[in-house]
C-alpha cells in the first residue's frame, strides 16, 4: 500500500493481525501509526507493511478483548457500539471514517454519541455484541498463516523520531497561557484521557506545538 492512499480511520493488516490507523506522519520512518483493534496496542509501520481492508456488512472482530459483528440494518440504542462507515460531519463534529464510539441517546433523526458527536443513522453501522450468524471473522489476514504474537518493540531510531502516548506519562500543554501538566489514566482508539477529567484526540497529544511529554511516573 502506498502511503498517499493511507488515511486515518483505515482498517489495515499488519503482522497478519487487524489494525486501525490513528495516524500518518510523512517524515518519519516508520509513518502509520495504528491501534491494534483486538488489545488496543499501538504499533509503528511503514505504508509497505500494510493492506488495506475496507469493512463489509457481516464482518466480526475483536474490538478490546470483545466480539462484535457489524449490522447495517439494526438500529442503535444507548449503550451500543457503532462504527461510521459513510461520515458527513457538521462543523462542529469530529467524528471520521470508522470513528468508534458508544451511543449516549438517540434522536430523531440519528445518534449523539459519548464524544458529543451527532451522527446521523446512514452514516454508522450497529456493532452488535458476538458472533452473529452468517458473520465472517476478520481478525486475521490469513486465519491458515502462524501470526508472531510476539512483542514487536519500536526500534531506538523509531523512538528517537516519534513519541507513543502511554499509560502514566506526564503531558504538559503547550498552547495555551495557563500551565498545565496531566497524567494519561486511559486510552481508548483514538481518545486519550488524561487526569482532571480532560480527554484529547489522539493526533492532537501528538502534536508538538499543543502538547509535549515530560516523564512517565514509573521513571
Amino acid at each position: 500500500m502506498k502511503l498517499v492512499n493511507v488515511r486515518k480511520g483505515q482498517f489495515v493488516y499488519y503482522q497478519n493481525k487487524l489494525h486501525k490507523v490513528y495516524s500518518v506522519k510523512p517524515f518519519f520512518k516508520k509513518s502509520v501509526h495504528l491501534i491494534r483493534m483486538e488489545d488496543f496496542k499501538q504499533k509503528l509501520a511503514t505504508a509497505k507493511e500494510i493492506d488495506f481492508y475496507k469493512p463489509k456488512h457481516l464482518d466480526s472482530f475483536v474490538f478490546n478483548r470483545e466480539r462484535y459483528t457489524l449490522d447495517k440494518t439494526v438500529k442503535a440504542e444507548v449503550g451500543d457500539y457503532i462504527i461510521v462507515i459513510n461520515p458527513q460531519p457538521d462543523p462542529l463534529d469530529q467524528h471520521h471514517l470508522n470513528t468508534i464510539e458508544a451511543v449516549s441517546s438517540v434522536e430523531g433523526n440519528g445518534v449523539i454519541t459519548n464524544q458529543s458527536n451527532g451522527i446521523r443513522f446512514n452514516e454508522y453501522w450497529v456493532m452488535v455484541p458476538g458472533l452473529s450468524d452468517g458473520a465472517t471473522v476478520i481478525d486475521l489476514q490469513d486465519p491458515d498463516l502462524e501470526t508472531d504474537d510476539g512483542e514487536d518493540e519500536p526500534s531506538g531510531d523509531d523512538l528517537q523520531e516519534v513519541y507513543i502516548p502511554g499509560i502514566g506519562d506526564i503531558c504538559r500543554r503547550a498552547d495555551s497561557e495557563t500551565e498545565m501538566e496531566a497524567m494519561i489514566v486511559a486510552i481508548e482508539g483514538d481518545i486519550v484521557y488524561l487526569g482532571g477529567n480532560v480527554q484529547v484526540e489522539m493526533n492532537d497529544l501528538l502534536d508538538q506545538e499543543k502538547w509535549s511529554y515530560v516523564r512517565n511516573i514509573r521513571d
